[in-house]
């Protein structure tokens, strides 16, 4: 069974080698696709003998699908792996052990995932260790087609691993909020589609599968999607700071919980309540809003 870890970059110098280090023993070819880095990122990849190949950026659901699309020859399955992530050793031991006496019929697998914040284990909040599919068979996966909390979807059976992937990005605070910001941008048209379906609307949402990922995108889509913006981030972030005890991860882990759980989830909501207000205030629809006010084309 040959193995290809697909790795997205853009000025991922600080984190590539790493990235690459840790699956360097059960990877058969690894596949970074560039986004227009002007770091070293391009050279660091091609030094570990990757296959690097180039797109420019719409996002990164539609980026991880370029990539399924231009597989090198031969591969049997596909890791999905975030530059600022490292495979545990205890995973690398078990795709190299399980991956190639698993049934046929498998067409996925979920493993774990934690996170650093500023250096430190995010242990509390109900948040990590969090269920992600990240391996499975080539030609039977793709991205879901969304602009935020993409996910990939599997056609056939999955089955479970029990060692985790690491994301501990190394950049500055600085950095964390201007991506958290686009991010919210991106999350406001989600939110808009599921209202509008001005796109094809894709969602692992399942309160049947079993699974940790679907059952969140359940309750996110059905509940907490139509409870009042604004004061559905602040109930979140009680849910996760007190009675969640997110309060045990210390100075860093306050900083994480107040801006992921809270000023995050507040700044998609008033920047939700911006678009909508400009939609009222010039009759526009929901694709021109989202183009005149985030400066986002959702349907080019």
């Amino acid at each position: 069974m040959t193995l290809t870890v697909v790795i997205l970059t853009k000025n991922e110098a600080r984190h590539i080698r790493r990235a690459i280090e840790s699956v360097a023993a059960v990877a058969d070819q690894i596949l970074v696709v560039d986004s227009g880095s002007t770091d070293d990122t391009v050279s660091l990849a091609e030094g570990f003998a990757a296959k690097v190949i180039h797109n420019p950026w719409r996002n990164y659901a539609t980026q991880f699908n370029f990539a399924l699309d231009h597989l090198p020859d031969g591969t049997d399955w596909v890791l999905r792996l975030d530059a600022d992530e490292i495979v545990l050793p205890e995973l690398a031991e078990e795709i190299a052990a399980k991956l190639g006496g698993l049934n046929p019929d498998v067409a996925g697998i979920y493993v774990s995932r934690r996170m650093c914040f500023l250096g430190r284990p995010i242990r509390w909040g109900g948040v990590f260790p969090i269920r992600v599919l990240r391996l499975f068979r080539a030609g039977r996966g793709r991205c879901e087609d969304r602009w935020m909390d993409e996910h990939i979807l599997v056609d056939g059976p999955t089955v479970d691993f029990h060692g985790e992937i690491l994301d501990d990005n190394l950049n500055s605070l600085t950095w964390w909020t201007e991506k958290h910001n686009a991010y919210a941008s991106r999350e406001v048209v989600d939110l808009l589609n599921l209202e509008y379906r001005f796109m094809k609307h894709e969602t692992v949402a399942n309160l049947r599968g079993g699974q940790q990922a679907g059952v969140k995108r359940w309750l996110k889509e059905n509940i907490y999607a139509r409870l009042p913006g604004g004061s559905r981030a602040f109930a979140y972030f009680l849910y996760r700071y007190v009675f969640r005890l997110g309060f045990l991860d210390g100075r860093e882990g306050t900083a994480f919980h107040v801006l992921q759980g809270f000023w995050y989830r507040y700044l998609v909501d008033a920047k939700l309540h911006e678009v909508r207000r400009y939609m009222e205030q010039n009759g526009a629809d929901p694709v021109t809003a989202i183009r005149d006010v985030l400066g986002i084309e959702p349907l080019k």
